[in-house]
């Protein structure tokens, strides 16, 4: 059952950033990652996350019922009580006590993370970089993007994901846009490469987020992320945007480049078992596709380090990290 009788006012709230050893814990926060485990003597128990603008923090509620998972999930924010444990140089928060909660538009702020980066500049040079395509009939395709408010607002909001990388507001937009800086700095050594197709790909291949994600109530999936997905929608975004294009400009794509394109977005996740509706096949394609890859990795790989709060009493390794398959060294040998 929900309970709206815990307000924000009435709870601690401590920081999340701020949490040491033996701290006891009250307060609300979004829930990330909810998930049933099974402990070595059969019980159930609740593991995942908490977080807030600050940071996030790892949860265990020791005795949980699995039928309980769906209704602690419901709203994406939970209130919970708890005291903060080390456990093998890492700190969790072991809950006494965890119900979803509903919240007001006021407390998002402080409840959900956002991007460290001024969210306009980053859109103008979005912008900016867009408006360089070299085709006329590609220029047009972007430009049908660029003026449609709605979804370019939903762009400059949205997390890039729910949990994995650059999962915060304005993640989308700080991702699609480190893509299409390290693509301008690298494609002078891919001569071969069609800068137009780059940059349009790297620009497109994940803006069916905005419709798969949902980031008011916490992160989570939409109707349309759980039916459809991003991949899928973002290629039938393309066709139409493709004949809104054409009809306001007279600009057609030429050839095989509306294929061409959503092969791009239909295959940036580069392997069949990782959600890819085709493997790459095309030199853009995988150029794009490995692009988006690293920059993914290499942000799951620095959050997991978290070198900024290592202290010497830290783990040398990290948990075991589901998106890179391993532990992470933490320490950087030569600070």
């Amino acid at each position: 059952m929900v309970d709206s009788s815990k307000p924000v006012s009435d709870t601690t709230n401590r920081p999340l950033a701020s949490l040491v050893a033996s701290m006891t814990v009250d307060g609300i926060y979004t829930i990330s990652n909810p998930q049933v485990g099974v402990a070595r003597n059969g019980k159930h128990y609740l593991k995942g996350f908490i977080r807030d603008a600050s940071g996030e923090a790892v949860i265990r509620k020791w005795t949980f019922a699995e039928s309980a998972l769906a209704e602690v999930s419901a709203t994406g924010y939970v209130w919970v009580s708890g005291r903060v444990e080390s456990y093998q140089n890492a700190l969790q928060v072991v809950l006494d006590d965890v119900r979803a909660v509903e919240v007001d538009v006021a407390d998002l702020a402080r409840l959900v993370p956002c991007t460290k980066h001024n969210i306009e500049e980053m859109w103008l040079r979005v912008q900016e970089l867009m408006r360089s395509l070299h085709h006329p009939a590609m220029r047009a395709l972007a430009e049908a993007y660029l003026t449609d408010a709605v979804l370019m607002g939903a762009f400059c909001r949205a997390p890039a994901a729910v949990s994995i990388h650059h999962a915060f507001i304005g993640g989308l937009l700080e991702h699609t846009l480190q893509l299409l800086e390290l693509a301008e700095r690298m494609l002078p050594r891919y001569p071969a490469l069609n800068r137009d197709l780059v940059l349009t790909g790297l620009f497109l291949h994940d803006l069916g987020k905005t419709s798969e994600l949902e980031w008011e109530h916490g992160f989570s999936y939409s109707v349309d992320g759980q039916l459809i997905g991003h991949i899928v929608r973002g290629a039938i975004m393309l066709q139409v945007k493709a004949a809104v294009a054409t009809k306001a400009t007279g600009e057609k794509l030429p050839g095989e480049t509306l294929r061409v394109l959503q092969h791009i977005i239909l295959s940036h996740h580069y392997q069949l078992e990782h959600g890819a509706a085709k493997v790459p096949a095309t030199p853009e394609a995988v150029f794009v596709a490995m692009l988006d890859n690293l920059d993914a990795k290499t942000f799951v790989a620095i959050e997991m380090a978290g070198r900024e709060k290592l202290k010497p009493e830290s783990a040398l390794f990290s948990d075991r990290s589901f998106a890179l398959e391993t532990r992470v060294f933490r320490p950087d040998p030569l600070a």
